[in-house]
């Protein structure tokens, strides 16, 4: 039996169990794959593509969050790209917008169908690190014979998702390498690079979506969230990322309800960087202004009085002014 006849069998036996998806995460996505979307495990075709024209359209929509990411695309494949391995940025719905390689690795990778315009969705591909990062909506790994296509399984695939700045899915991150010798503590290697590089998209492309706001940034230990908050000139909140969603309980896609970020930041279970960030602006504008409230109000573009209030709570002084 060759080594496709065995992980088409493996597949079909773990995917068809009732209980596939209690056995873990990869059997979950096994079984999806096999019983939801209809896929073969042992199908020879080639990745679909869309037309050039779909690809345009789709490049188009995606526009803010390309162009945030392109440099550090740029900067993620300097550090993989001397290793075989290639960067890859998808929309959504797992269709490929753009691709970092080397010149000697592009023909493996257009013979693997990582290429722009490639569907990579799970309902395409079956279980693989774009369409499993997008149906999951976190970071995932997918090391060679995890794979749902026996056809793939020559490949390791890192993967961590990107966020909107209205909560939503925007797109996936993915590096991923056909090299034989690609051990896994290598691969743990590189996602720790792709999650950390796709929150920097995220950030950056929130701060572009609110550039006229003032945002705060909390302090976290979770290397996958970006926590930020859009604040106005009125101490409304007018966005926040998915993670500061999370955080603090608010509707987990589109427009945020109009909420104070003071009554936020006052609650029990919110995490304390959002406190520590406002204190810190807030010293630093007092600093600045010689310790006239009138004039670090100015500075961070708030009211007087709203400035007041805070350093209350924050148990600030202040000159009167």
């Amino acid at each position: 039996m060759t080594s496709d006849s065995r992980h088409i069998k493996r597949v079909v036996e773990i995917a068809s169990h009732p209980n596939a998806a209690a056995r873990s995460r990869l059997a979950a996505s096994w079984r999806r794959s096999f019983e939801h979307h209809g896929l073969d495990p042992g199908q020879k075709e080639g990745v679909q593509r869309v037309t050039v024209e779909a690809l345009t359209e789709r490049r188009e929509r995606s526009e803010a969050m390309l162009r945030v990411a392109m440099p550090k695309l740029d900067t993620l494949f300097q550090l993989v790209g001397s290793s075989g391995c290639g960067v890859l940025l998808t929309d959504a719905e797992g269709v490929v917008l753009d691709l970092r390689t080397g010149g000697s690795d592009l023909s493996t990778f257009e013979a693997w169908g990582l290429t722009p315009g490639s569907d990579w969705s799970e309902a395409s591909e079956g279980t693989n690190g774009i369409g499993t990062c997008i149906a999951e909506g976190r970071r995932v790994i997918i090391h060679r014979d995890e794979h749902f296509h026996a056809r793939n399984t020559g490949m390791s695939c890192m993967d961590a998702p990107i966020f909107g700045p209205e909560g939503e899915l925007i797109g996936a991150l993915d590096v991923s390498s056909a090299r034989a010798d690609q051990t896994e503590a290598f691969n743990q290697l590189i996602a720790a690079m792709v999650a950390q590089t796709a929150r920097q998209i995220e950030t950056d492309n929130f701060r572009a979506a609110f550039a006229d706001a003032r945002i705060i940034v909390a302090n976290t230990d979770d290397s996958e969230a970006a926590m930020l908050l859009a604040v106005d000139r009125d101490d409304l909140v007018l966005g926040a990322t998915r993670g500061a969603r999370k955080a603090f309980r608010l509707n987990s896609t589109g427009p945020i309800t109009s909420v104070p970020a003071s009554d936020l930041f006052g609650r029990d279970d919110g995490p304390t960087g959002f406190e520590k960030a406002e204190r810190s602006a807030v010293n630093r504008a007092l600093s600045r202004a010689g310790g006239n409230v009138s004039e670090a109000a100015r500075m961070l573009g708030v009211g007087r009085a709203t400035l007041y209030r805070r350093m209350k709570r924050l148990g600030i002084g202040g000159n009167q002014g």
